[in-house]
């Protein structure tokens, strides 16, 4: 299966999903409205792309802290609508960028964003709700911001991923802080748990925690670098 022909997108069907016991949803249908055949793109931007958006505000800093080479070939799983992942597509001019997501709308958009800007070394890929769809081994970096408290599936997706990266793969994951009488009611009632759960989901799917980067900037969400075993 060619990957890399061209900046559109890649649409599987389920039955790509690894054939693993069913595990129990940790958050039913926390995806419901991505899913929508109708999502209007337009809103999610003006909700994604502001500056009141800390990741989005201090996007650069972030970019930073990834520590990309030329060559990295990336994951961005969640890409939502894809300012990150057309940024390192334009970072890494030997490199390679997945902007992976579940929602058929924002992949659509993350299409015509590469196609418009020339970004030939992005590829959409339609993730599932298990499994983001690409091939062992393929990439450096697995990057997921604001997105892990999304997997409904989070250990079939993690072992996803997992498989997907090389051996000593880099997995980062920024999240929201979740720390009750501190936290917005927005990450309490919206985020499932803490850093210290999702950080041990993580280890039990085969990495280890390498680092928490301080980036300048955030103070509402953290990040942590993994990994892979």
């Amino acid at each position: 299966m060619a990957y890399e022909r061209r900046a559109t997108a890649y649409v599987v069907s389920r039955t790509d999903a690894p054939s693993t016991p069913r595990e129990q949803s940790v958050r039913p249908g926390i995806n419901k409205g991505f899913l929508d055949p109708n999502l209007d793109v337009q809103a999610w931007l003006a909700r994604f792309e502001v500056e009141s958006r800390e990741v989005y505000k201090h996007r650069q800093a972030v970019l930073a802290a990834l520590n990309l080479e030329p060559t990295t070939r990336v994951a961005d799983v969640g890409a939502g609508t894809g300012f990150f992942a057309a940024t390192m597509s334009a970072q890494l001019p030997a490199g390679w960028v997945y902007a992976v997501d579940i929602a058929p709308r924002f992949v659509a958009h993350l299409s015509t964003l590469a196609s418009r800007a020339k970004h030939h070394n992005l590829t959409p890929i339609l993730g599932g709700e298990n499994t983001i769809r690409l091939p062992p081994a393929s990439i450096d970096l697995a990057f997921v911001c604001d997105t892990y408290h999304h997997f409904e599936f989070p250990a079939a997706t993690l072992a996803s991923i997992h498989r997907a990266l090389r051996p000593q793969g880099t997995l980062v994951v920024i999240d929201f802080e979740r720390i009750p009488g501190k936290s917005r009611p927005f990450v309490i009632n919206h985020v499932r748990a803490g850093k210290s759960t999702f950080r041990a989901e993580i280890e039990a799917a085969g990495f280890v925690l390498a680092e928490e980067v301080q980036v300048a900037g955030l103070k509402e969400n953290y990040f942590l670098r993994f990994i892979r075993r």
